[in-house]
């Protein structure tokens, strides 16, 4: 799968360098550097767009700019990728209007357009735009992506008897690479404290999500991307402490 990263800035970077270091080996990842000044209006995407650029079949934008949406019609005809993922990460760089406008745009185009509300809500099935609110889609590169990057989900081990977690795998990394420094972070810590402690570990990395209230969630974004970690972590602890007859138990999600 051939992936061109459109970035503008710290996020985008932390995501594609997250992505460089776990991706499969048939995955090729290039990066495009977007203009870091745009104009309120963009008339001539054109104009901001090189001409060639390498050709993706999976576009990704992590850009920090409202403007870097109006430019993804123009990159999807320069790369000839065909399934956009856009992220709403942070209101301030892709509004929830501009993202629907993005969805229209490219559909017209023929060209498959997501927009996950936060980035790791996203799963191999559907993806989140707000509190309750979860859109399924059906396309192999998509789904390909989210089998490793997207929702975090971990395989958690535990001494039951001991009452302590014993090992924390990765079965699907946030993009940013959270989900794998919280899985390091949770060995040995106790069953009781573990959901607690993987808020804290996902606040430290640090998640870069919006920290307004976001008026699809009534939380900030960053709280709900907290909650996606935390949620699986509890989920998985939660039988080991029912269940203190047994040593050693693993369960997966």
């Amino acid at each position: 799968m051939r992936i061109l990263a459109v970035i503008s800035g710290e996020y985008g970077q932390r995501n594609v360098s997250n992505i460089r270091r776990h991706t499969p080996a048939r995955w090729k990842v290039e990066v495009w550097q977007a203009p870091s000044e745009l104009p309120l209006i963009i008339n001539a995407p054109a104009d901001y767009v090189p001409p060639t650029l390498p050709p993706a079949d999976l576009l990704l934008s992590f850009g920090e700019q409202r403007g870097i949406a109006e430019l993804l019609p123009e990159v999807t005809r320069v790369t000839g990728a065909r399934v956009v993922i856009a992220p709403v990460d942070n209101e301030a760089w892709l509004p929830r209007s501009l993202a629907g406008q993005l969805r229209d745009r490219l559909q017209e185009l023929g060209i498959i357009c997501i927009t996950p509300k936060p980035l790791c809500s996203l799963t191999r099935r559907y993806y989140a735009t707000g509190r309750g609110r979860f859109i399924e889609y059906n396309d192999p590169l998509i789904a390909e992506f989210a089998r490793y990057f997207g929702q975090p989900k971990l395989r958690l081990g535990a001494d039951v008897g001991e009452q302590r977690i014993s090992v924390a795998e990765v079965v699907r990394d946030t993009v940013c690479g959270c989900a794998r420094y919280v899985a390091q972070g949770l060995v040995d810590v106790s069953l009781e404290e573990a959901e607690q402690v993987a808020g804290l570990l996902h606040d430290n990395y640090p998640c870069l999500a919006g920290m307004d209230l976001d008026a699809d969630y009534g939380d900030t974004l960053l709280h709900v991307s907290s909650n996606f970690i935390k949620d699986n972590v509890g989920e998985q602890v939660r039988p080991f402490k029912r269940n203190r007859t047994s040593r050693v138990r693993t369960r997966d999600k």
